[in-house]
């Protein structure tokens, strides 16, 4: 049996990418309405909850990507005798 396809790293970042640069933009705006001299205490906890969002949301993803070109490697079933295709 072949090896499923690969997504192409380059494929995948361009299908995130303008989530990736709204997650970096929310961090970033975290940071800045967080109180002076509370920059990092002020800031830590949603900076830790939109990154472990993000990281579930990147690894769903380059999962899902893997599994469409797995599937779209595989040619469709062919109708049987009744008009519906076979395996079904």
């Amino acid at each position: 049996m072949s090896q499923p396809p690969h997504v192409s790293p380059e494929e995948f970042v361009e299908s995130v990418r303008g989530d990736v640069e709204k997650f970096l933009e929310q961090i970033m705006e975290a940071v800045n309405e967080a109180p002076d001299g509370e920059w990092i205490s002020g800031s830590e906890e949603q900076v830790r909850d939109l990154t472990a969002a993000m990281r579930q949301y990147v690894f769903e993803r380059a999962v899902q990507k893997r599994v469409d070109a797995a599937e779209a490697a595989f040619p469709p079933s062919a109708p049987s005798d009744d008009g519906q295709a076979s395996g079904e």
